[in-house]
């Protein structure tokens, strides 16, 4: 059983969600920290966890809820300690296993180079997960935006993210350079700025292994593997080949790789695995749509195509993000903190309620992850949305960020 500790929610005792063999363990009350975010964000958590409250008790009957455990990151914490992002805060997040954040800032001048990337990082949160989905009545530019429904699963440690990266000028730039040049016979322009974009068999593998994962739990009919290969062979290349390898020799009962064209009987069903050059996966995702269901990519690939998808089905107020590990997740908005609405009650929370979504379908609770949506398309199907849809929704009445919430809370069914 999960370990109880001090936390009360109308009088259950809150416990520790756990971790085992690889799946979650997760408590009828569990503890659940949450960073409410800066700028929106105190407006954004106030409406979710409204929400997530209602979804809970009624799908339920009242036997289960959240105890919600607040800790400290971004302006707020600084504010009060100095401090971005204490050890405390990891500390409370490692111990619970599952956090959930609104939006924080990216501290300018030094210091941290983003709190987002340093709880993935600390907490080793391999996979960036973002499930792009339209909902019907959101305005989109797209002419049948409900033919995308896709999620993305993109590498979240390696790639551009490792931040290995020196100033044009600097020594550090010059002597990789020298080295590169007298080494390799490398050809790099004097003053040039460098990065170094590293990509590990080991970290392409699990990541492509999540995503196949998911596919089958969720009956989804392929993953593809995103890459720029043709150009950088042996770090996209390598992704994709590292792909079809993990495929083949974990998961070769339930993929099969569409070369092979899934032609024999007893491929009836499974996974197709297949790889798609990334600029070209951006005009797939705008004229096919529908031919794709989950996307595993390298980091700077998912992070473009992550947003231009959810710009398709309505923008980044509608598009929840987490980022998960083994044992580890945390699940967050992934917009940014929009300083000039703060204190407005005027934002979308949509991000964080369906990172939420996401919270609990990691979690299994699938019927409070099933409600909440329901909610959000009967609240959206009513018409009753704040401004950002509301602008572009004829006929559509312009509500605050609490209201949203209470109209999403009326269509629970």
């Amino acid at each position: 059983m999960p370990t109880q500790i001090e936390g009360r929610r109308g009088g259950a005792v809150g416990a520790k969600i756990d971790y085992r063999d690889g799946r979650w363990v997760v408590p009828d009350h569990p503890i659940i920290p949450f960073i409410e975010g800066d700028g929106t964000g105190p407006d954004i958590w106030r409406a979710s966890a409204k929400v997530f409250d209602a979804a809970v008790a009624k799908t339920s009957g009242g036997k289960r809820s959240v105890v919600w455990r607040e800790v400290l990151a971004g302006e707020k914490s600084f504010n009060q300690n100095g401090n971005w992002l204490p050890d405390e805060t990891l500390a409370v997040i490692r111990e619970h296993r599952v956090a959930i954040k609104g939006p924080l800032t990216t501290p300018v001048g030094g210091g941290i180079r983003s709190l987002n990337v340093a709880l993935r990082q600390i907490l080793d949160l391999y996979a960036c997960i973002r499930p792009v989905r339209y909902f019907e009545g959101v305005p989109s530019p797209m002419k049948e935006p409900g033919k995308l429904n896709i999620i993305i699963f993109r590498e979240n440690i390696e790639d551009v993210y490792a931040g290995i990266e020196y100033k044009a000028h600097s020594a550090e730039a010059d002597a990789v350079i020298e080295f590169l040049s007298r080494r390799f016979g490398a050809k790099i322009r004097e003053g040039s700025a460098i990065g170094v974009k590293p990509m590990s068999k080991f970290g392409s593998q699990r990541l492509v292994a999540k995503a196949i994962q998911h596919a089958i739990k969720r009956r989804l009919p392929s993953v593809t593997l995103v890459h720029k290969g043709n150009i950088m062979k042996f770090t996209e290349g390598a992704f994709r080949d590292w792909g079809y390898e993990i495929a083949k020799e974990r998961f070769g009962d339930n993929t099969v790789p569409e070369a092979e064209g899934g032609k024999r009987k007893e491929d009836a069903g499974k996974v197709m695995i297949k790889d798609r050059i990334a600029d070209s996966m951006f005009q797939q995702l705008l004229l096919r749509p529908d031919e794709y269901a989950v996307l595993a990519s390298p980091n700077l690939n998912g992070d473009y195509l992550s947003d231009a998808a959810a710009a398709q089905v309505g923008g980044l107020g509608l598009a929840p993000g987490g980022n998960v590990g083994d044992g580890y997740a945390v699940f967050e908005a992934t917009h940014g903190t929009a300083p000039k609405y703060a204190g407005q009650d005027k934002i979308n929370p949509s991000s964080v309620i369906l990172s939420g979504v996401m919270m609990f379908e990691e979690l299994g609770w699938d019927d409070v992850a099933r409600a909440i949506v329901r909610g959000l398309e009967g609240a959206i199907g009513a018409r009753r949305v704040t401004y950002d849809l509301a602008r572009q929704m004829p006929g559509a009445t312009e509500v605050s960020t609490s209201a949203f919430a209470d109209a999403i809370i009326e269509h629970l069914p």
